[in-house]
């Protein structure tokens, strides 16, 4: 479903990411690991368009996907949970997840009940503004407003970073059932070595914007996966 090559970044005279490439394919759980400040979030963004890359190819799909911005990568099947969730505040939670329908044909714009089914609170809580959520409750409204928009590529940035243990348990179930419903790659950038591992088809490393380890997890173990990771941290 994706595939980056050579990817490269830059932020100002910064070079953040440096000729990362990745695949992820649909049915499976693809994770980007590695310490803060090793481009992650960078690579995330690349993908979703919303900071341009300075080199390299992405294709979904088996399609190019060229240098398109944020709203047209949306519209051709990429869901983009961010790192901080930037849900709006001062929206109710029918309105943050209504702003995900934009990208979809008029037909088709309507909130899908599983998503009320996947997340019970934001039914209970839909007419409270975003704002007035916590993080957790934030957290799975995030995720529910990016699969609003049916998603073929899902990337998720950090989603258990501040929450607590149950809601974590909650998103790694709903992981599970997307991963085993067959019909979206999804990408995890994680720290939480444990909720990574129990989720993830494959693994690749970062380290100073580029990759340092990969594996698929059938061809590898936790213990050279932990201490691919532990070198980085």
């Amino acid at each position: 479903m994706l595939e980056t090559r050579d990817l490269t970044l830059h932020y100002g005279g910064s070079r953040i990411l440096n000729g990362v490439s990745i695949e992820a394919r649909t049915g499976e759980v693809t994770c980007i690991m590695g310490t803060n400040g090793v481009g992650k979030t960078s690579l995330m963004k690349a993908i979703a368009g919303t900071h341009p890359r300075s080199g390299g190819e992405i294709t979904l799909d088996g399609q190019s996907l060229g240098r398109l911005p944020a709203h047209r990568l949306a519209q051709m099947g990429i869901g983009y949970v961010p790192q901080g969730r930037m849900i709006f505040p001062l929206l109710t939670v029918r309105e943050n997840l209504e702003t995900g329908l934009a990208c979809l044909p008029r037909g088709e714009r309507v909130v899908p009940d599983r998503i009320f089914e996947m997340f019970p609170v934001l039914k209970q809580m839909q007419n409270r503004r975003g704002g007035d959520l916590s993080g957790g409750q934030q957290q799975q409204l995030a995720i529910g407003r990016a699969l609003v928009t049916r998603p073929k590529l899902l990337l998720m940035d950090e989603p258990t970073e501040g929450i607590q243990p149950n809601i974590i348990q909650l998103i790694g179930s709903v992981i599970s059932q997307l991963r085993s419903e067959g019909e979206m790659a999804i990408v995890l950038v994680e720290q939480y070595f444990d909720f990574a591992f129990d989720l993830a088809d494959r693994f690749y490393v970062l380290s100073r914007g580029a990759t340092v380890f990969s594996a698929e997890k059938a061809g590898t173990t936790r213990d050279a996966v932990q201490s691919a990771f532990s070198l980085q941290s």
